[in-house]
């Protein structure tokens, strides 16, 4: 009878909790997207190359709404002036929703830059860059992406980064309704991506290369037929349905992360678009009611 109440019980919390856990091999979650070639497989790791014919890319089998998605990543190695390795969250069309992480190549010896950006029915300009306190070439670390629908979060090793709150008590456009694809690239940037394009990429040095392992997805699935109103429905907390990511301890920081997220901001953020008042005269309005 004891055996009977725990099983009852499991399945009953399972219930009232619940969130699609996928951790798991590439292969299970996601495909290649482009330059097929220039994928290597060694067991549990994958591979990105660039050289100068292609870079490559790969994309989510599935969308989601909701959740937290994480890639551990090994950057690349030595000079990679002009190179930038992406790891994001997208929905489709022109009015579409983005959360990016893009990882700018160095010269060596210089640190590693990563840039966040967020757009909100299909409008972005809204970058951050920050100097990581680690070399990310030389061991793996978790990059994620966590989203409700209070707000989203970007992360490295759990440790939060930025957060872009909702704000629609502000009149500002929150991204909580289009589902997304997780993707991940790497690609020849060296207009733009060292020092404002002035440091091009060094062929001599390629192939350039990204690995990955531990991709996790905890996450609400969303068919791609869905409606946005089903969807928003679908994963959203309701009577005995409900959602981790929905919990009120996940609906703000805590102590702890905001403590994080202010020496993060102190001591690593070397750009803020809600200061640069070159690009807009007039500051951004979600910058006036949340500096982030």
């Amino acid at each position: 009878m004891a055996v009977s109440v725990s099983v009852f019980l499991s399945f009953f919390l399972g219930l009232v909790l619940v969130g699609l856990v996928s951790s798991s091999k590439f292969d299970q979650l996601f495909q290649p997207s482009w330059a097929n070639d220039h994928f290597v497989y060694e067991g549990e790791l994958l591979k990105l190359k660039l050289d100068n014919y292609s870079g490559a890319g790969f994309s989510s089998k599935s969308r989601y709404l909701f959740g937290k998605v994480t890639i551990q990543i090994k950057l690349v190695e030595g000079d990679s002036a002009g190179t930038v390795t992406a790891f994001y969250m997208s929905s489709d069309g022109p009015n579409h929703n983005e959360f990016d992480f893009e990882f700018l190549g160095n010269t060596t010896g210089e640190p590693y830059t990563i840039q966040t950006n967020i757009y909100v029915n299909g409008v972005g300009n809204r970058e951050q860059r920050l100097n990581l306190w680690f070399d990310p070439t030389k061991e793996f670390h978790s990059y994620s992406l966590f989203w409700n629908q209070r707000h989203v979060l970007f992360l490295v090793d759990d440790t939060p980064i930025r957060v872009h709150p909702n704000m629609e008590n502000k009149g500002i456009a929150f991204p909580k309704d289009q589902p997304m694809g997780v993707y991940s690239s790497i690609w020849n940037a060296d207009d733009w991506a060292t020092q404002g394009g002035r440091v091009k990429t060094d062929w001599s040095h390629a192939p350039f290369i990204a690995t990955y392992t531990g991709f996790e997805i905890d996450a609400c699935e969303i068919a791609a037929s869905a409606a946005a109103t089903e969807s928003a429905k679908k994963c959203s907390s309701s009577g005995v349905k409900r959602y981790w990511w929905d919990e009120p301890t996940l609906a703000e920081l805590n102590v702890h992360q905001s403590h994080q997220l202010k020496w993060v901001k102190a001591k690593h953020m070397v750009y803020d678009y809600c200061t640069d008042t070159a690009r807009f005269p007039v500051m951004p309005l979600e910058c006036v009611h949340h500096r982030h």
